[in-house]
């Protein structure tokens, strides 16, 4: 099986959904050290970007479209549509990342 297109859209161009198999999910929970936190807040006392932080989140968006799509290919999918992504600070210095969407089959239109 090719892999598993994931979508923000409720459908694919010129794919038609032919059976939906459940909602699916990719979760990270990141945390940042104290090195990168304290390099972290200086730039953002002088307005520059944080690198480091930036790297984690992506890193955590990239283990959540992982699981994510290794959940929809259990189900026999291949693809996700109605996908979207939820950050939340856990505690102070943890990050998590959720991806969910719903599961479906298709064919070529």
């Amino acid at each position: 099986m090719s892999d598993i297109t994931i979508t923000t859209t409720d459908g694919l161009d010129g794919r038609e959904v032919t059976e939906y198999l459940g909602v699916v999910s990719g979760e990270a929970v990141m945390g940042a050290n104290v090195v990168s936190d304290i390099a972290a807040g200086i730039r953002d006392v002088v307005g520059g970007r944080s690198g480091s932080y930036e790297k984690k989140i992506e890193t955590g968006r990239q283990e959540a479209i992982d699981d994510i799509r290794a959940e929809a290919r259990e189900l026999g999918a291949d693809a996700v549509v109605g996908a979207s992504f939820d950050y939340e600070e856990m505690a102070e210095g943890m990050l998590w990342v959720n991806l969910s969407g719903t599961a479906v089959k298709t064919r070529r239109e």
